[in-house]
């Protein structure tokens, strides 16, 4: 077996369920939760179609091997999405990778990015992986798994959660081969400002390290302005060619298609031109019929404004009601609250279960100690994919919960 693996913590679901494995919740509640980040709104009808009517129009497309590239219409598709959201000119044959998630893609690039044993660097320095702190949990085993060290920057409550890059010694940054950014982040919610940019690209011209920019969470946000894409900070600063930048983004959030593992990077060509060649090999081509569907998806923003028009609506009637018993206020972006309570946040999480039949994500299982502190302690996740009325439901017996004391 690969000695790696036994490096690799539980998956966070995979925790909760050890947590709960003795639970018996209350069976007068029907079950609500608030756990995973799987979108629950309807599939657009005419995403569906797209599938459908390409697989009825070709029937010999699932006969034979696609692409690795992906189609030029599907890179087309990104490229011309790209121009429309950030204003980017991206080169659909040279800067962009069709993907099969973000998830998929932010592991597969970690193992082409990292030379495990660099020309002059003892052995007993692995090189490093620097993320957010808390994070989503693949920046961490994709990390171990390519040979890397993980090293963790912690995030500021009193910042709006800003990640606190100038604590990363400069020792550190000597050893860094990539830096993972979430922007708007998970679990948190928070969207980094160009001036934040700004300091990871002069990192990243001082140390060499490359700088990998998970956005899936772009088009789901509550203020006028949208998020910031790395992309769109890189040519406001006059970085037009990318250099040492990645940006991942998907379809499952913004469009509600999880079940058909569909997104792209696009970036520095150089980069791409080695990822390219590392999924040939890793064998990620995308269906023909997925990426009809998901041209069709880039190509569309009614359901988009349809879609983040009832998550709008749905965090302002819950964040209130929560508000009253917790810590917890409006995210830039996202669909998650990541609210702060009393006492242990597993044990929170336990009891809700129990006699409530909510379920909810403990910050301490997306976070990792750092100088002695969890920055997820204290915190639990909600992840407000359901329908409102749902959501309001949930939110209502975490008020009564907290408010019994119990």
């Amino acid at each position: 077996m690969n000695p790696l693996l036994s490096r690799l913590q539980p998956y966070p679901f995979e925790r909760l369920r050890q947590l709960f494995a003795d639970v018996s919740p209350n069976p007068a509640l029907r079950p609500i939760s608030l756990g995973m980040g799987e979108p629950k709104h309807a599939t657009p009808a005419f995403i569906r179609a797209a599938m459908m009517e390409s697989v009825m129009a070709n029937p010999s497309g699932l006969a034979s091997y696609p692409a690795t590239v992906g189609e030029p219409r599907l890179r087309q598709a990104c490229t011309d999405w790209l121009k429309r959201r950030y204003g980017l000119d991206v080169n659909p044959a040279t800067q962009v990778l069709p993907v099969n998630g973000s998830r998929e893609a932010l592991f597969a690039l970690t193992q082409t990015l990292i030379d495990p044993a660099p020309a002059g660097r003892a052995a007993v320095l692995p090189p490093v992986v620097v993320c957010p702190n808390p994070f989503y949990q693949i920046y961490e085993g994709a990390a171990l798994l390519a040979g890397a060290e993980p090293y963790f920057v912690p995030t500021d409550a009193a910042r709006n959660f800003a990640q606190d890059w100038d604590s990363v010694p400069a020792s550190i940054w000597e050893r860094t081969q990539l830096l993972i950014t979430c922007s708007p982040g998970n679990p948190t919610g928070a969207v980094m400002p160009l001036a934040e940019w700004e300091k990871l690209f002069a990192l990243s011209d001082r140390y060499g390290f490359v700088i990998a920019s998970d956005e899936c969470y772009s088009e789901i946000y509550f203020r006028d302005e949208p998020p910031l894409g790395g992309m769109e900070a890189a040519a406001r600063l006059g970085r037009g060619d990318f250099r040492r930048l990645v940006s991942l983004t998907s379809l499952s959030k913004r469009s509600n298609v999880p079940g058909m593992r569909s997104g792209f990077c696009a970036g520095d060509a150089a980069i791409m031109q080695q990822f390219l060649l590392y999924r040939t090999y890793h064998g990620s081509a995308m269906s023909p019929a997925v990426q009809a569907a998901s041209v069709a998806a880039w190509g569309d923003e009614q359901h988009v404004i349809e879609n983040r028009a009832l998550y709008r609506s749905k965090f302002a009637q819950v964040t209130p009601l929560l508000q009253e018993v917790l810590e917890v206020a409006l995210p830039d972006a996202g669909f998650y609250l990541w609210a702060k309570v009393r006492g242990n946040d597993t044990e929170f999480a336990r009891e809700l279960f129990a006699l409530y039949n909510v379920t909810v994500l403990p910050g301490t299982f997306l976070a990792r100690d750092g100088q002695g502190v969890n920055p997820g302690a204290q915190r639990i996740r909600m992840a407000l994919v359901a329908e409102t009325a749902e959501c309001v439901e949930a939110a209502e017996r975490i008020v009564q919960f907290v408010k019994s004391g119990t």
